[in-house]
């Protein structure tokens, strides 16, 4: 065999002769390469311990946006209780500034946070991740005024908006890595859709609660101490997001890499080898390809879905002089819209796949920005609401495939690490960063319509991202074996895979 094939060879890529006169060792190596499944390989979910899963992981999402919805559609208060300045244009810039910081730790986050979950669980990060965001928004509704305090007024919110960042630099990656490997293989779409079903869900009860507070109040009143009130309900809902968490079991996909890790090696050698600093340099190092890929695609998504969710409100406030209750309430009405449609995204993507479903959504505000903005600006009800549904249609083909297809790109022993230092990067250079970029390029610029140019210029690297990443739908996560939802499927898929007799 010297000179022929080196015994890791496949047949195809062999010498021919060589295979013909050897034909039961090339079968033996790829058998040994690709080894038919057996039974005890394969994950038969279950299915309401699935949907503890989901319920648990979409609600810490939702309390993560809840928090970061309040802020933003609250960011005109907070300029006046926190930056007081003659200027309105720099009391908003230094809000959406504050906003922004949180995004710088967010991949310091995900540093710690990411590879922390690959060693000890996705559950016990997501548990300390809740806990550390319940604290940091809490704190932010008991800051007294710069009337009060001064200059230590906005240096305490900035350090409590870093330590919302760095919790959640360990929430998107973990909670979507959680429900995809919870999920069985021909669902994980439908199933991953309810992580951003809670993502809409915390804009909207933020979005409600202020719009609400508003009303009741009135301006003096809101400014004076009503915008407290969402910042301190907060606490509560932590503590339940906490305890739904806590009594989840771990995931099937991590207990099966545990459990071949315990085989393989000595409790002292694995501790030596999965160090956080090691783990992070494997990333780097081994799936930097994968991590631009991801950069890409989670920027362009960042950006559109700050843009339209967080600085829409504002944008109808200043630049249109709309009421702030009023652009909310437009905003309510759009995205209670995208929430009945966005499981239904998800189930579409498990049957399309996700390629299709993501390109829809970033051709969408590649084409469809400049007429939504035009729509907007017209400023008649019916307009400003078509506009928005326009841009909130594109932006959930997005929001309902992204929580499935992004878990997929990475092998489960370095899943939470490699998405949430990834996904964060990204965030925070692009999503974060949004309602700060576009208010200071419309004052820069003089015009109203750079939302739309940034959002376009968003959607063009996102479409090169989707072209070239591969599909992911209805196949096992990598790294980790077949998950299908009966026995009745396992056996069949077992079946599949067996050797057709030879006679």
């Amino acid at each position: 065999m010297s000179g022929v094939l080196d015994p890791e060879q496949t047949g195809a890529a062999a010498d021919p002769a060589a295979v013909k006169r050897h034909r039961t060792l090339f079968r033996a190596v790829r058998r040994r390469k690709n080894p038919p499944l057996r039974r005890t390989d394969i994950t038969v979910t279950d299915e309401a311990a699935v949907k503890r899963a989901v319920k648990a992981a979409s609600l810490g999402n939702g309390m993560e946006w809840f928090d970061f919805g309040i802020y933003s559609y609250l960011a005109v208060t907070i300029g006046h209780v926190f930056f007081p300045s003659g200027n309105a244009t720099v009391q908003l810039i230094s809000s959406f500034a504050t906003f922004a910081v949180s995004f710088l730790v967010r991949p310091i986050g995900g540093m710690v946070f990411g590879p922390m979950g690959d060693k000890i669980g996705r559950k016990k990060v997501l548990a300390m991740t809740m806990i550390l965001m319940a604290i940091g928004t809490f704190a932010i509704g008991l800051i007294p005024s710069y009337a009060v305090i001064g200059f230590w007024a906005p240096v305490l919110l900035i350090f409590f908006r870093l330590v919302q960042g760095f919790s959640t630099g360990g929430e998107y990656g973990g909670a979507s890595t959680f429900i995809a490997e919870y999920a069985p293989d021909k669902r994980r779409g439908f199933f991953g859709s309810f992580l951003e079903f809670g993502t809409l869900a915390g804009y909207v009860g933020a979005a409600g609660l202020v719009t609400a507070l508003t009303t009741l109040l009135g301006a003096g009143s809101m400014e004076s101490w009503g915008w407290r009130v969402p910042f301190l309900v907060a606490g509560p809902i932590g503590l339940v997001g906490l305890y739904l968490r806590l009594r989840l079991d771990e995931t099937p996909a991590f207990q099966k890499l545990e459990d071949e890790s315990s085989h393989r090696a000595s409790d002292a050698a694995s501790n030596v080898e999965t160090t956080a600093k090691g783990d992070l340099a494997k990333i780097f190092r081994n799936y930097w390809p994968t991590l631009i890929l991801c950069i890409c695609l989670v920027g362009a998504y960042n950006i559109t879905d700050y843009m339209l969710l967080s600085y829409m409100p504002t944008y109808l406030s200043d630049e249109m002089g709309y009421k702030e209750s009023h652009g909310l309430l437009i905003l309510i009405a759009t995205m209670i819209v995208l929430m009945l449609v966005i499981t239904q995204v998800g189930k579409l993507s498990d049957r399309f796949g996700r390629k299709p479903l993501l390109m829809a959504g970033m051709l969408g505000f590649l084409f469809l920005s400049i007429p939504s903005f035009l729509l907007v600006k017209n400023g008649a009800l019916w307009a400003v609401s078509l506009g928005m549904l326009l841009l909130g249609l594109s932006l959930v083909c997005m929001l309902g495939t992204m929580s499935a297809a992004l878990p997929a790109l990475f092998p489960t022993q370095v899943r939470y690490g490699s998405l949430s230092v990834g996904y964060n990067l990204s965030a925070s250079l692009f999503g974060g960063t949004t309602p700060l970029v576009v208010t200071a390029l419309i004052s820069v610029t003089g015009t109203d319509m750079m939302p739309a140019y940034y959002a376009m210029a968003a959607a063009l690297v996102g479409v090169i991202a989707v072209a070239c990443m591969k599909e992911t739908a209805q196949q096992p996560l990598a790294g980790s074996p077949p998950s299908v939802e009966t026995q009745e499927e396992a056996a069949e898929l077992v079946e599949s895979q067996a050797r057709s007799p030879r006679f």
